[in-house]
């Protein structure tokens, strides 16, 4: 700890990835660190979000590798063996875990001796929060720095309302005790495309509605499309191009009434319409930090707001709505306040991945921009059952694409379908962030066999062969 800076005073507001992060760099750099997190630490993205949804999607997976596992001489149970899924024990199992996590950072934050308020906080000026514990105002702090890590809660429509029993959102699906029959899942982003895949992989009937030309219209098309395919191939009855106007309950499910006149009933309907930013009654217009018009705060590249010593982070922001890209802006937030080494965030060099069955990882540049000449680049795509590893694991659906510019040969980006593609984008995105050629990284050596080594074979064949 650096004794120079415990006068400097932090306050976080919200104790999610980013809230966690920016109050262990604080510490870390010697400042006094107050976070203020109402749900427990962790917020929404460990308790709601994203440890438990990707805890239900790890459990799918098992059961689709059970289900699959007879095409490698595997029965269990039993030529005809179904798997059988306790959805009661899967949810208390996953929610057990999410509180696990919490307290376990709890402890490291006051291990590390970080002040834990719970209760909310609102701004008072840009100096100053007033926190409210049980909805009573409790204390006022002054603090040199503040930091807003409030995140986001899914957006709802006035149409259909969630219920929590039949008509639910994605923080809502825990409660259930018993494995839907059909689940109708209302938008095709990622939210709505990971509980679409889950749940199909855990045996329940699945309609996806998609008001968009493709599932995932924000990822790789070639991705988008494979990814559709094994859905259908799975069972699954997608959608296209039609909206959701009405969802209404019924004694024993729901009725979806489409734009297009259409009428699709179901046992349950999950709403994946996207989330909205808990930015109101913040305070925010008083002490001059800047919204956009969707509630959003608008923070820069070091995650700083229109007022100088207050930093926005996470899905509160206008920026990327990751859990990694929140905890790289918390660090950054407070080493850029603290006057340390504070890296701007490049979005390019973000990583991304969707959890469904296969996953979909990406960095970088895309195949359409390349297309649409936003940057010159060379493509070279290897099908994953072209690969020694896939093919011993029975891998069936997948592919690696890797982008290089045009002349320098520098990786610019690249796409993972597969399985773990989560862990498989990794040396791609460090070749992305360290601007290495594609010779590089085919010098670099990989285990055989491996999937990694499909990388190196798409890297191998962008050498170009005509360069002096």
């Amino acid at each position: 700890m650096n004794p120079k800076n415990s006068t400097h005073h932090i306050v976080i507001i919200g104790g999610g990835p980013g809230g966690y992060e920016a109050a262990l760099a604080g510490r870390q750099l010697g400042a006094q660190v107050t976070l203020i997190e109402r749900q427990g630490v962790g917020g929404a993205a460990v308790l709601t979000d994203v440890v438990p949804s990707k805890t239900l999607i790890a459990t799918a997976t098992a059961a689709e590798e059970i289900r699959s596992a007879s095409a490698l001489g595997i029965q269990v149970g039993g030529k005809d063996a179904e798997v059988s899924v306790d959805l009661a024990s899967v949810n208390k199992r996953l929610l057990d875990l999410a509180a696990s996590q919490s307290k376990q950072m709890s402890e490291t934050l006051t291990q590390a001796g970080v002040r834990i308020i719970n209760g909310t906080g609102k701004l008072d000026g840009n100096h100053a929060v007033i926190v409210e514990v049980d909805g009573k105002e409790s204390e006022r702090l002054e603090a040199k720095t503040i930091v807003l890590a409030v995140g986001a809660r899914p957006r709802t429509l006035p149409s259909a309302q969630p219920d929590g029993e039949r008509i639910l959102t994605w923080t809502q699906l825990y409660d259930l005790k018993q494995l839907p029959e059909h689940m109708i899942v209302v938008g095709s982003g990622v939210t709505g495309a990971e509980f679409a895949s889950a749940y199909l992989s855990l045996g329940c009937k699945v309609t996806l509605v998609s008001s968009r030309d493709f599932v995932l219209p924000g990822e790789d098309l070639d991705a988008a499309a494979l990814l559709e395919d094994v859905f259908r191939r799975r069972g699954m009855n997608i959608l296209k191009k039609t909206r959701a106007d009405k969802v209404e309950a019924t004694s024993t499910g729901v009725k979806v009434f489409l734009q297009d006149g259409k009428v699709i009933e179901g046992s349950h309907a999950l709403m994946a319409v996207g989330s909205i930013p808990n930015t109101e009654n913040l305070g925010l217009e008083e002490a001059g930090v800047s919204v956009a018009a969707s509630g959003h705060v608008i923070a820069n590249r070091v995650a700083r707001t229109s007022r100088a010593n207050v930093y926005a982070v996470g899905d509160c922001t206008d920026f990327y709505p990751l859990a990694s890209v929140a905890s790289m802006q918390g660090r950054t937030a407070v080493f850029h306040t603290m006057g340390d080494v504070a890296v701007p965030t490049q979005k390019r060099n973000i990583a991304s991945n969707v959890f469904t069955s296969p996953e979909i990882a990406s960095v970088g540049w895309s195949e359409t921009e390349i297309q649409e000449g936003l940057v010159k680049g060379e493509i070279q795509k290897i099908i994953l059952t072209t690969n020694p590893r896939a093919k011993m694991q029975g891998i069936q659906d997948g592919f690696i694409k890797l982008f290089a510019s045009t002349g320098s040969r520098t990786v610019i980006g690249g796409v993972v379908v597969g399985p773990s593609a989560s862990e498989l984008i990794y040396p791609i995105a460090i070749a992305v962030e360290n601007r290495l050629t594609v010779d590089e990284l085919a010098a670099t050596y990989t285990v055989y066999p491996s999937i990694t080594g499909a990388i190196a074979d798409a890297a191998r064949a962008l050498h170009d062969t005509n360069l002096d």
